[in-house]
């Protein structure tokens, strides 16, 4: 069974980190995706949402971790992290929401 997924919930959020402010100036935004995706549907994804030209999409899988905190052991979820190179002039707003 091939679950279909809504385009709002193929990416989950944008990440705002100094490291990916910093990206930005270089036109770069880094989004946290869906696991299950890949760079051609992200690409396609961001392209529709945002009504902006994707040049190039590179990711990063964060694997889980295992934290200890006050002496239990806490699991930590993984995630894929999408960094995508807009076209020289665009840019997307993360300010105002979708």
């Amino acid at each position: 069974m091939i679950k279909k997924f809504n385009i709002y919930d193929k990416i989950v959020s944008p990440i705002v980190t100094e490291k990916s402010t910093n990206l930005s100036e270089q036109n770069k935004i880094v989004f946290k995706v869906n696991k299950k995706l890949n760079k051609i549907l992200i690409k396609k994804n961001i392209e529709k949402l945002f009504k902006v030209e994707v040049i190039k999409v590179n990711i990063v899988n964060k694997k889980n971790k295992i934290k200890s905190t006050r002496g239990k052991k806490v699991k930590i979820p993984g995630f894929k992290k999408a960094i995508v190179t807009l076209k020289k002039g665009q840019n997307i707003d993360l300010t105002t929401g979708i």
